[in-house]
């Protein structure tokens, strides 16, 4: 089966997930091609059956902005006929899933019928989506898709509940690789950073209000009071002036380090101790579970799906949105030498459940399914 791909080529979830569907399933002989504005950051170009297709976007006078959507469009249309495609699968539902429909039945007037599946993410439903300027589209790209996901039951149930939906979803989890998410041998980057024994204890986002990193830090600083420890910072964005002001009017800028963005996070969550995830809205929590597969137990918010990945007092603790005090108590008691090693082992564990082994044959069934009942409908 050849599959097109399209997704944002960022650090962030969706386009980490749709980058690594499409290396497990060019891996098991399926052809991928990949159509997006730039190179995904992980994608792997030594598999033969893996290909790139880059959307130019052209500036015009009389556009205000450069028009992406119908950019992308028409490139689908041009590798759909051109690659011979059996499937789109585009992640996001603005722009992916209205231009894949845009591209579906400029396709159809030239006797093409390419089905088109839906993955929704998170922010395309709860953020972008609730907004009146797009909610008609994202309704209309949903009902008019021929299949469509959802990463957890929770992202399912806020759609429906927001959106007047017709169209069955079908939750297919995230995943990790479980080859490359693993504990690495990082003893002297761990004795580096913490020379006296410290705990160490990460957190890694893009560093928006919703990911509340100033909780993060509060909890910390309240770590820190009871057990020796230190706080990695990885990823960056807009609320790093402000969290970088809070270390300093705490006093703990001696023991908080930002690393900014990196490719290779797997390395630094191979030494941590504890992962914390606050955040105000998770529709999975993908960074929870690369920690949890380098055996890191997790500190989280209840928000989302967060709770369908981190099993309350297995894999970590889940506290309510801003709690505090309840987050410090939790990080402590899995800190404790008589607990930590059960709550890693734990977390691996759980990990393992969310391997792409497990969930890739997901994928190839619904794949199955949409294509078949597509071109049942030709038939009739």
């Amino acid at each position: 089966m050849k599959i097109g791909i399209v997704c944002y080529p960022t650090f962030g979830g969706s386009g980490v997930v749709a980058t690594e569907l499409g290396i497990g399933l060019a891996k098991k002989g399926y052809k991928i091609h990949f159509i997006t504005y730039s190179q995904p950051t992980r994608l792997d170009f030594f598999n033969e059956n893996l290909f790139y297709h880059e959307v130019n976007i052209r500036s015009y006078p009389l556009f205000k902005f450069p028009p992406y959507e119908l950019a992308l469009a028409s490139k689908m249309v041009d590798v759909v006929k051109y690659e011979k495609l059996d499937i789109l699968h585009v992640h996001y539902a603005i722009p992916h899933a209205s231009a894949a429909l845009l591209a579906k039945q400029i396709l159809k007037t030239q006797g093409i019928d390419i089905p088109v599946i839906t993955t929704l993410h998170g922010t395309d439903i709860t953020l972008v989506g609730k907004d009146p300027s797009y909610e008609p589209v994202v309704t209309y790209s949903i009902n008019q898709s021929d299949g469509v996901t959802s990463v957890s039951e929770d992202l399912k149930k806020d759609t429906y509940k927001h959106f007047n939906i017709t169209r069955e979803i079908e939750v297919i989890p995230n995943f990790i690789d479980l080859e490359k998410f693993k504990k690495q041998r990082k003893d002297h980057f761990k004795t580096a950073i913490c020379p006296n024994g410290e705990k160490l204890i990460v957190h890694t986002s893009n560093f928006r209000k919703v990911k509340r990193i100033d909780d993060v830090v509060k909890v910390f600083h309240k770590i820190q009071q009871i057990i020796p420890s230190r706080l990695l910072l990885v990823g960056d964005g807009p609320e790093r002036d402000g969290i970088e002001a809070l270390c300093r009017e705490l006093g703990i800028s001696e023991d908080v380090r930002f690393l900014g963005k990196l490719e290779a996070v797997q390395e630094v969550l191979s030494v941590a101790d504890l992962f914390l995830m606050p955040s105000e809205k998770e529709s999975f929590g993908l960074a929870a579970l690369e920690a949890m597969a380098c055996e890191v137990p997790v500190i989280s918010s209840n928000a989302g799906g967060i709770p369908e990945l981190n099993i309350n007092g297995v894999t970590g603790f889940n506290s309510n949105i801003g709690d505090i005090e309840d987050m410090t108590k939790n990080a402590l008691h899995v800190l404790s030498e008589d607990n930590l090693q059960t709550f890693k082992t734990n977390a691996l564990l759980r990990a393992q459940e969310f391997d792409v082994t497990n969930i890739l044959p997901q994928y190839e069934a619904f794949y199955n399914k949409v294509h078949a009942e597509v071109m049942a409908t030709q038939k009739v």
